[in-house]
């Protein structure tokens, strides 16, 4: 229990941040990108972590069943200002991408309870699901050096082989995460 509590001490540093450090040593081959979009190329990435669990609809999910899709993970919470801002971009882009094997999924946290995060899911028309993670377990699950989640929001978006290919610290626009995921869907 130690670790979780050193992750809910350290998001509530970074809890609506407007970024940060890129994290990981100077081996970690990733570029940081501007506007805060770090990218991995194609040789260096590195496998997600196993991720599942209940939705806030208290369903099953587990991301790696996406594998051969492009996953865009997206980490929020119901009382962030910058995931409300940021929440109708993910979902237009969402809905715009999901023909060419894109899936979004959100990783929700530090709501304690499920119902204003699914009240913030309708007003925003989040239709993706969102595993409730309500103590940032998940977030440890990624590994050291990579390009992990180290804010609320932070959005990171996985290659067709489950492998961590982007991350962005901050709130996107639609151009912004477009930009992040485009290049994968070019990508055979």
């Amino acid at each position: 229990m130690p670790a979780i509590g050193a992750v809910i001490a350290a998001l509530s540093l970074t809890a609506c941040g407007g970024g940060g450090a890129s994290g990981g040593s100077a081996d970690t081959k990733f570029v940081q990108g501007k506007g805060g979009v770090d990218t991995v190329s194609e040789e260096n990435r590195k496998d997600a972590p196993q991720l599942s669990g209940k939705t806030l609809e208290d369903k099953p999910l587990d991301v790696a069943d996406y594998k051969g899709k492009i996953v865009v993970l997206n980490v929020w919470g119901s009382w962030c200002a910058p995931c409300r801002a940021e929440a109708s971009n993910l979902a237009k882009v969402a809905k715009d991408t999901k023909a060419k094997g894109v899936q979004f999924v959100g990783i929700n946290t530090r709501d304690s309870n499920r119902a204003p995060a699914l009240r913030f899911e309708k007003e925003y028309g989040v239709d993706y699901p969102s595993l409730y993670d309500p103590i940032g377990k998940l977030m440890l699950r990624f590994p050291k050096g990579s390009l992990n989640p180290q804010a609320i929001p932070s959005t990171i978006v996985l290659d067709r082989e489950g492998r961590i290919a982007a991350r962005a610290l901050t709130p996107l626009s639609e151009e912004r995460l477009r930009s992040m995921i485009t290049p994968l869907i070019a990508e055979k």
